[in-house]
């Protein structure tokens, strides 16, 4: 099994930024897939951005593309989710999630998942 503990989020200005942290415990993920999901109030859970067991693809929602970024360091176990110029349409439960594959987009294929961070833009 897979732990996976998100930090990181609270409530940010428009235009601000934030960079959110998912430590996996358990067994290893550094030979998986990692994403960061988001869901807002009322509204279904959709991808933000993936990234592949050695952080050597990454793909991104278009609504993020240029102002977030995913890496991870699989020495430290860990996932981080750069948020630059935030906008309120941002705001959500941000949610890390490990797959078993080593690369995929489909968020079927994420199996555990975090508790979630939430992620508050004013504006």
């Amino acid at each position: 099994q897979v732990q996976l503990v998100e930090s990181g989020g609270g409530l940010v200005q428009a235009g601000g930024s934030l960079r959110l942290s998912c430590a996996a415990s358990g067994r290893t993920v550094s030979n998986r897939a990692m994403g960061w999901f988001r869901q807002a109030p009322g509204k279904d859970r959709e991808l933000v951005a993936v990234i592949n067991w050695n952080g050597g693809n990454t793909y991104y929602a278009d609504s993020v593309k240029g102002r977030f970024t995913i890496s991870r360091d699989n020495a430290k176990n860990t996932m981080y989710l750069q948020m630059n110029d935030l906008k309120p349409e941002d705001t959500a439960v941000y949610f890390c999630a490990a797959s078993t594959l080593f690369t995929t987009i489909d968020p079927k294929r994420y199996d555990f998942w975090g508790q979630g961070t939430q992620v508050t833009v004013s504006s």
